[in-house]
Formats: structure tokens, C-alpha cells, sequence
């Protein structure tokens, strides 16, 4: 299995980005896709998830962001809209089957990460 994110990048506060990851060897369609994020210093968090039972987000993010899933291409995405500097942090793909959860360990795979800087 691969997953592999994209569209990390440097943004204003207040600006948009959009991450992308894209999945191989796996059944994308049962599996549920996750996005997770770092912070220097600080621990790995639930950002948003999708399968085919639905969408979660993080509070923190919810009404900025929004991720979907194209089953046909295998892909992931996370629009990230209205964001803060606080939204600074290296962001994650994963990938669980089953049902989307936002426990990081239950996530079976894992991609790099990708660098999201947002400054004032």
C-alpha cells in the first residue's frame, strides 16, 4: 500500500490550500482515508476522515475544511479554507479499512507527510 500526499505549501492567514493523496494496493473503496497533523513539539492530530459511511472532522477545523474521497481515482483530498496560523503543522494521509475513526492508531497505513505553513 502507498499513499502519497501533495499539495502542501506556504499561505497567508486567511488564504486556501488543497492536499491531495493519492492511494495504491488497496481496496480504496472499503477503506476509510484519513488526514491527520503534526506540530513541532506537539502531538499528531485528527483532522478530518471519509469513507462510504460518511465524514468526521476535528472541531477545531470544522466549517474550514472539507475532505472527499474519489473512489474511481483513488484520491483523497482535503480543502482547507479560512486558515490560521495555528493550522501550521506537517499534515498526514492514512488509510484503515472499515469505517472512518479519528484514533491515529487505528490507522493501518501511512504516507509522508506534507509541510502546510500558514503566517501572518
Amino acid at each position: 500500500v502507498q499513499l502519497q500526499a501533495s499539495g502542501g505549501g506556504s499561505v497567508q492567514v486567511g488564504g486556501s490550500l488543497r492536499l491531495s493523496c493519492a492511494a495504491s494496493g488497496l481496496m480504496f473503496s472499503t477503506f476509510a482515508m484519513g488526514w491527520f497533523r503534526q506540530a513541532p513539539g506537539k502531538e499528531r492530530e485528527f483532522v478530518a476522515t471519509a469513507s462510504r459511511f460518511g465524514t468526521v472532522y476535528a472541531d477545531s477545523v470544522n466549517g474550514r475544511f472539507t475532505i472527499s474521497r474519489d473512489v474511481a481515482k483513488k484520491t483523497v483530498t482535503l480543502q482547507m479554507n479560512f486558515l490560521k496560523s495555528e493550522d501550521t503543522a506537517v499534515y498526514y494521509c492514512a488509510a484503515k479499512s472499515g469505517a472512518q475513526l479519528s484514533r491515529a492508531d487505528d490507522y493501518e497505513y501511512w504516507g509522508r507527510g506534507t509541510q502546510v505553513t500558514v503566517s501572518s
